[in-house]
């Protein structure tokens, strides 16, 4: 059974605190937007038609994402103490991702000039690498 409010629900259209502060109606709404369903549907409710409501939601998850810095990930907003911010809000620490390690390493082999043009370093799984290998050995 659907849940009503006695008051009306804010905008969706505008990002407000329930956009910035619900993570899990972002992912939701990331969800969606990476399949292209309106936010209803992903929910179980409708026939999959774009109601105003989603596109509402839509467009505000939009304004959000934009916002976001594609570096870091953070809203200009979430530092700026004069709406709210903190320019403590975050701290920076170090992470290492071995995935990330190898393929510096693997790219260091690349050679520079022609012979490296065009040249992509990728991760594989073990057992792909290993069966990709089988095969380059029966062939000859």
């Amino acid at each position: 059974m659907e849940r009503r409010l006695d008051h009306p629900a804010p905008p969706a259209d505008r990002p407000g605190k329930r956009l910035i502060d619900d993570q899990k109606l972002r992912a939701e709404l990331e969800v969606c937007e990476r399949y292209r369903i309106p936010h209803s549907q992903f929910r179980g409710q409708g026939d999959g038609t774009w109601t105003d409501l989603d596109r509402r939601k839509a467009l505000a998850y939009a304004d959000y994402v934009r916002q976001v810095c594609a570096h870091c990930g953070t809203r200009t907003a979430e530092w700026d103490e004069s709406v709210g911010g903190d320019e403590d809000a975050y701290r920076a620490i170090t992470h290492r991702c071995v995935g990330c390690q190898i393929l510096a390493d693997k790219q260091k082999t690349v050679p520079d000039g022609d012979d490296g043009f065009g040249v992509k370093v990728a991760l594989i799984p073990t057992s792909v690498h290993a069966a990709l290998e089988f095969a380059r050995t029966q062939d000859h």
